[in-house]
């Protein structure tokens, strides 16, 4: 069983099938998406019914789910609104409203029960997974990071941090770094790889391709950022997943008038 990462795909649904395609996950593969389904690009609504019948999906919430959450059941919180529209809502809104009462219900039902991370083991080493990142985790109880003591240590995170941190994360040690054994990678996205320059030095490669395309990028040894910007569409936008188990990629570039 091989386990696939993606995330920021931000309504794209075209570059998602790619991506999914030339990955091509088994059967008895999981893949984890890590949140910001929604907003920005034409089709959000189109991306979660596609991840809603991967039957080796675990979907986990972003930011702008949580703007979502925030207007659909607030129709007059106009500062909630004015939020969601300033960030991209205005195709997700737009879908959620053509959509049946009873689909309506099913698709912000399933939204709501997002978990925000989960932790995997691949490749001989524990992954964290989140959809921003994490803030000063308190050491575990033993002095060993395993996949318990991750748990807990996610379990005390301020849900905002794992949604919406930026600096504080990138720019600075994750703290999960051990001398017993392989330690700790967080996987997240939200910070565009491409944005990433503006927060940190610290990435360990580009953070995009031959044609400005965002790539993926290990930050400090300890950190992987897997959003390579799709939020900002063409040229500079692609959808891109990582096998954990060995660290192979594949992308599929937004184009042109998505």
């Amino acid at each position: 069983m091989a386990v696939y990462v993606l995330s920021d795909v931000h309504g794209h649904l075209r570059a998602l099938d790619g991506a999914l395609a030339q990955a091509s996950p088994a059967d008895d593969d999981r893949v984890y998406v890590l949140g910001d389904m929604v907003d920005r690009g034409p089709d959000p609504l189109g991306v979660i019914r596609l991840l809603r019948g991967l039957p080796n999906a675990t979907v986990l919430a972003g930011n702008h789910e949580q703007l979502m959450l925030s207007c659909v059941g607030n129709p007059d919180d106009r500062a909630a609104w004015d939020l969601w529209m300033r960030n991209g809502g205005t195709t997700t809104a737009q879908g959620l409203m053509a959509l049946v009462p009873e689909a309506y219900e099913h698709t912000v039902s399933w939204v709501r029960r997002l978990p925000l991370f989960d932790v995997v083991t691949a490749g001989g080493r524990p992954w964290v997974l989140v959809h921003a990142g994490i803030v000063d985790p308190a050491p575990p109880e033993g002095g060993v990071w395993d996949e318990r003591s991750l748990f807990s240590m996610l379990l005390d995170q301020r849900p905002d941090d794992l949604l919406w941190v930026r600096s504080g994360f990138w720019d600075r040690p994750t703290g999960l770094v051990s001398e017993e054994g392989p330690s700790p990678v967080v996987v997240a996205g939200h910070t565009p790889s491409t944005y990433l320059p503006y927060v940190t030095d610290a990435m360990d490669g580009p953070v995009a391709d031959d044609d400005g395309r965002g790539v993926m990028v290990w930050v400090g040894g300890d950190k992987l950022d897997v959003d390579c910007a799709a939020a900002g569409g063409h040229p500079e936008g692609q959808v891109g997943i990582v096998r954990l188990d060995d660290g192979a990629t594949f992308y599929e570039p937004v184009r042109e008038g998505e």
